[in-house]
C-alpha cells in the first residue's frame, strides 16, 4: 500500500472525511477549501488524534529504535492488529499508527 492508500484507509477506520488534492499531493480534512491539511505520517498531533480515536496502545522500545503499535478494532468487529516499525522513533511511531489504522480501514466495507 502506498502512502496515499494508507492515509485513505486510516481515515476510513477513524471515520474522518478527507479529500485528496492531486495538485498539492495533500489530504485535506473535509475538503481542500477548509485549509486544514491532514498528515498523520508527518504531523505528531494528527497521528496522536488518530491513535486516540482508535484506542491504540503504543510501546516505544527502550534500547532500540523499535515501535510497537496495537490497534484494537474489536468493538467495531475488526480484530486486533500489531504493527512494528523501526527507525527514527518519531517517524516510526507515526507510520506504525497509520499502518495499524489502515489495517482496520481495509477490513471495513
Amino acid at each position: 500500500m502506498n502512502d496515499r492508500e494508507l492515509l485513505e484507509m486510516a481515515a476510513k477506520a477513524a471515520d474522518i472525511e478527507i479529500e485528496f488534492d492531486p495538485k498539492s499531493n495533500l489530504h485535506w480534512l473535509g475538503n481542500k477549501f477548509s485549509s486544514i491539511n491532514w498528515s498523520p505520517l508527518h504531523m505528531d498531533g494528527d497521528a496522536l488524534r488518530l491513535a486516540v480515536k482508535l484506542r491504540m496502545t503504543i510501546d516505544v522500545g527502550l534500547w532500540d529504535d523499535v515501535v510497537d503499535v496495537r490497534a484494537y478494532g474489536v468493538e467495531r468487529g475488526y480484530g486486533m492488529y500489531h504493527i512494528r516499525e523501526s527507525g527514527e522513533l518519531e517517524a516510526a511511531t507515526r507510520r506504525a499508527i497509520v499502518r495499524a489504522a489502515a489495517e482496520i480501514g481495509r477490513q471495513m466495507p
